[in-house]
């Protein structure tokens, strides 16, 4: 039996013991280590340093558009003319009369021709002009992200009514066009 605490000798062994002279010659003697075994210096323990490494920053530019108006009301016209700046000159002329008789002039209308502003979305588009109207002129003038159900038909959104509808170079040409136009765009 083994017993690690002295005080327990007593509750253990209801005898007295005592130690003999003999016994104490033994315990006298102090008994030497086997091989001395050099002292360790232990290293202090340093955490690596966790370098720090800025995060980018992702800034997006702002895409700006050409466009012609003042965007006063809110009214976007898309067009496609690679060989003009903005409209064919008679093409804008009709534009420019068919708002007349809705009582809008060029200050209250932003005109874009998405073939002059390669690459712009719808998502852009309304980021910038926050239409709340948007009329697109053409097949060719629907931008990317633009999802058009109705040909020719009133389409709203939560919070923008679109309209896509013939081109002018369609209209010139077709009298079926201009009334189909005309049609529509009058209650737009």
């Amino acid at each position: 039996m083994k017993v690690e605490n002295p005080a327990a000798f007593r509750f253990i062994m209801q005898d007295d013991v005592y130690l003999l002279n003999a016994d104490k010659l033994s315990l006298a003697e102090t008994p030497q280590p086997v091989a001395d075994i050099p002292a360790i210096e232990a290293e202090p323990v340093t955490e690596p340093v966790a370098v720090q490494i800025p995060e980018p920053v992702i800034k997006t530019q702002k895409t700006t558009f050409n466009y012609l108006g003042k965007n006063q009301k809110q009214f976007l016209v898309l067009a496609f003319y690679p060989a003009h700046d903005v409209m064919h000159e008679g093409h804008f002329t009709a534009l420019e009369s068919t708002f007349k008789r809705k009582e809008l002039g060029i200050d209250d209308i932003a005109i874009v021709n998405l073939a002059q502003n390669e690459g712009a979305t719808f998502e852009q588009l309304t980021a910038q002009f926050s239409p709340k109207k948007v009329l697109v002129l053409g097949q060719d003038a629907v931008p990317p992200g633009l999802q058009i159900t109705a040909f020719n038909q009133l389409q709203t959104t939560s919070t923008i009514a679109i309209l896509q509808t013939f081109s002018f170079g369609e209209m010139m040409t077709s009298n079926d066009n201009k009334k189909a136009f005309w049609d529509q765009v009058k209650n737009f």
